[in-house]
């Protein structure tokens, strides 16, 4: 797992504005991982842009994370979240859940992955996943968007 001190540092290719819609059990690991770097993950209800540690002229992506389950009443919102974001934009979904529907996978209320809903960029694993794993997401994301 990459070291968390050296995930996208400033003069990267891109800037990344994160809004997080955590639902379950992994936001917790999400607010583990602001701990690590909360230059790029500021909890609270606006989305936080690291821009100005980029170097000028860094085209600032809009990234919505999705943590935890998501519920077929919540799926609506979900979709309303990431319309709400201006492009370009992406989408990192975190934990076993948000992935899958992880042990709740057949449930009727229960999404089978947020893929369903919006279209996903990156994947981070776990059940729980490590505020590393998620730190090292944003960086794989950062890659996905290089190669667009």
């Amino acid at each position: 797992m990459p070291d968390p001190s050296l995930v996208l540092h400033a003069g990267r290719a891109y800037a990344l504005t994160v809004v997080e819609v955590g639902l379950a059990c992994c936001a917790v690991e999400v607010l583990a991982a602001q701990q690590l770097r909360p230059d790029l993950l500021q909890p609270g209800p606006h989305p936080h842009t690291s821009a100005a540690h980029a170097r000028p002229g860094t085209p600032d992506v809009h990234v919505l994370l999705v943590s935890g389950t998501v519920t077929t009443a919540q799926a609506g919102s979900v979709r309303a979240a990431y319309d709400a974001l201006p492009e370009p934009r992406a989408v990192m979904s975190v934990g076993a859940c948000a992935n899958t529907g992880g042990p709740y996978w057949d449930s009727y209320a229960v999404v089978a992955g947020v893929d369903r809903i919006v279209p996903v960029d990156v994947y981070v694993p776990g059940c729980p996943p490590r505020p590393e794993a998620i730190l090292g997401g944003l960086e794989a994301l950062e890659t996905a968007l290089a190669s667009r």
